[in-house]
């Protein structure tokens, strides 16, 4: 059997039980995340963090002017020391962060999926104020971007039992 022929079968192969179990893509034609994309309007950021993580879910199901789906959302982050050195002078941070979120339906109020999702990062502050403060900004910037993902796979994931499509 030629290199060919055998990455053709196992292609075949892998993609069978797939066919099987009624896979579809969930953007896909007849997906049932379809529905999200271009419909869920996000609450207003309020500060930074809210603003990065909006910006994300944004990129992620789309702007909408005519909003199907209203997702809320409250943001908690604690910051802790891990890296001390014998001076008692702390090298490096680590950011927990977790939002709790709530996705209505627009035309009737009705609660159709929440969570909680959590995560964490982390900075070095071994450098100068200015390179310290750049990786604690990037940091935040990457747990909100991490958040907002886990949010939108978790609505993809539930979007079947609710109905987005």
């Amino acid at each position: 059997m030629s290199s060919s022929d055998r990455r053709q079968f196992l292609f075949l192969a892998a993609a069978l039980p797939l066919a099987a179990c009624g896979f579809r893509p969930a953007y896909g034609t007849g997906g049932a995340a379809r529905g999200l994309l271009e419909k869920v309007v996000v609450d207003e950021p309020t500060d930074r963090n809210a603003f990065d993580l909006v910006e994300r879910l944004e990129e992620r199901l789309g702007r909408t002017k005519a909003p199907t789906f209203a997702l809320g959302y409250r943001i908690d982050v604690s910051e802790a020391g891990l890296g001390i050195t014998t001076d008692d002078t702390t090298t490096r941070y680590n950011i927990t962060g977790s939002v709790s979120f709530v996705l209505k339906d627009v035309a009737t109020g009705r609660e159709l999926s929440s969570g909680k999702v959590s995560t964490f990062t982390a900075y070095s502050a071994t450098g100068t104020v200015v390179a310290t403060e750049s990786a604690r900004a990037d940091a935040y910037r990457r747990l909100m971007r991490l958040l907002a993902d886990q949010i939108v796979t978790r609505l993809l994931a539930t979007s079947a039992e609710w109905g987005a499509a």
